[in-house]
């Protein structure tokens, strides 16, 4: 072999390395994939993140495991994500609340834009006001005239303060003129299982919540907070048919990585769990069982949207002064 003088050498060099520089680096992904969402076991996001977990472990070829890390309105888990390491092995699927966490706690260990990147606006779901069936409200009318003949005396649940399902009974109630106690659980599991028991006289939630209760008539639906009524819900009227113009509240899921997670594993990510969704028994469990709208954003359009979301219901939450549980 010819010899080499010291500058071809260090000119080879690199190219001499690139290969075992690229060996050296992980295919992605190389280990379990963790799905972290920020509220109990039982509610709508537990629903959602299952359902893709279920799709995404065929097509990324690893293990994918959900884990809840409930409190704080989503912030604790929603902590742990953007916290963890942006290898591509931690996600976050998370609910509405997400957007009213920086108005409703003030100061939280993370900066919601800057540490946590968007991926997809899954979809999203009209919220609902719904009674046990052995209760005696057959509309919201009746709940309004129960409340004011004893304010404070009837009881709603919510999937946690703050939560657009919260934010959305407050501007009804307000216009109601009327006083409800609302108690707030830390998932729409427990929420449900309250109402289904009769501890609560009613409770609000996302259609994806309620749906299966409704079905299995545990649960009598008075009002829908959507542009127009579901098809399963032809009879229920929405907030604007019983008198609250332009008073909507949709729930919605969405995706996030720690900030930094590579480009390409985000994109690989957003498209098998666009392929998840899509899938024909998915797909109508999302539209059919849960009664959702399916979206599949990518990361710009999530965050657009999560800005307006932080606008629109972070005003509610100042104009109210709510806090956290």
């Amino acid at each position: 072999m010819p010899n080499l003088s010291r500058r071809t050498a260090l000119a080879v060099l690199p190219v001499l390395a690139a290969p075992a520089i690229l060996r050296a680096q992980p295919a992605w992904p190389n280990g379990t994939i963790r799905i972290i969402v920020p509220f109990a076991a039982g509610g709508s996001t537990d629903a959602v993140a299952r359902l893709a977990a279920s799709g995404l472990q065929p097509r990324l070829g690893v293990p994918v495991v959900v884990e809840n890390r409930s409190g704080a309105a989503g912030s604790i888990g929603t902590d742990v994500v953007a916290k963890a390491k942006p290898d591509g092995q931690t996600w976050l699927i998370t609910f509405d609340s997400h957007a009213t966490m920086p108005a409703l706690l003030g100061h939280l260990p993370f900066d919601l834009t800057r540490d946590l990147d968007p991926v997809m606006l899954i979809g999203g779901a009209p919220y609902v006001i719904a009674t046990q069936t052995a209760k005696p409200y057959r509309s919201i009318a009746d709940i309004i005239a129960a409340a004011k003949a004893k304010p404070e005396a009837l009881s709603y649940g919510s999937t946690g303060n703050g939560t657009i399902g919260h934010l959305a009974m407050i501007l009804l109630t307000g216009r109601a003129g009327v006083k409800m106690a609302h108690l707030p659980y830390r998932g729409g599991g427990l929420a449900v299982n309250d109402a289904v028991a009769g501890h609560i006289d009613c409770m609000i939630g996302s259609a994806a919540l309620v749906a299966p209760q409704i079905a299995g008539g545990q649960l009598r639906p008075l009002l829908q907070f959507g542009p127009e009524r579901l098809p399963a819900l032809a009879e229920t009227p929405t907030a604007a048919e019983a008198g609250f113009p332009g008073l909507e509240a949709v729930a919605w899921w969405g995706a996030f990585a720690p900030h930094g997670t590579p480009p390409e594993a985000i994109a690989r990510f957003g498209a098998a769990l666009r392929e998840t969704f899509q899938e024909d028994r998915i797909r109508h469990q999302m539209e059919h069982t849960q009664q959702a709208r399916l979206v599949l954003a990518g990361p710009e359009e999530l965050r657009r949207f999560l800005d307006t979301q932080i606008e629109t219901w972070g005003r509610v939450v100042r104009e109210n002064r709510i806090r956290a549980d």
